[in-house]
């Protein structure tokens, strides 16, 4: 299953970039709790903390999302994109678990279970060959 689409992987990681940056990286950036009531989230009174985490989060978004259009574009270092597409798809899995599980967190991310789950798997059809 390892790179069974190898030839394509730099339009993967092209198409990847582009849908991840609209729908997450920079709502999550720019309007981190506007996203966050969109995804079913309770507004807590004090809103700084939350404001900043999303913003920084939005930001490492917005940076693994260069680093896909960089190789995807030019090759260069796209294994290493793939491999942190390959730990931030299971580091999320995790996470969204986790909150599954304590039953902490609104319907919409349990169900990106699923999507870093496709996400993983796609990532790994995809594997740029050696």
């Amino acid at each position: 299953m390892l790179g069974l689409w190898s030839l394509h992987a730099p339009y993967y990681l092209l198409l990847l970039a582009l849908l991840t940056t609209l729908v997450f990286a920079l709502p999550i950036f720019c309007m981190p709790l506007v996203w966050a009531r969109l995804m079913g989230w309770t507004i807590p009174t004090h809103r700084d903390l939350a404001v900043y985490f999303g913003r920084c989060l939005g930001a490492f978004i917005l940076i693994l999302e260069a680093m896909m259009l960089r190789a995807a574009l030019t090759g260069e270092a796209i294994h290493v994109v793939f491999e942190m597409l390959v730990a931030v798809a299971v580091m999320m899995i995790i996470v969204h678990v986790y909150g599954a599980l304590r039953r902490i967190q609104p319907l919409s991310e349990t169900l990106e279970i699923g999507f870093y789950i496709g996400l993983l798997l796609l990532t790994l059809l995809f594997w740029p060959a050696t």
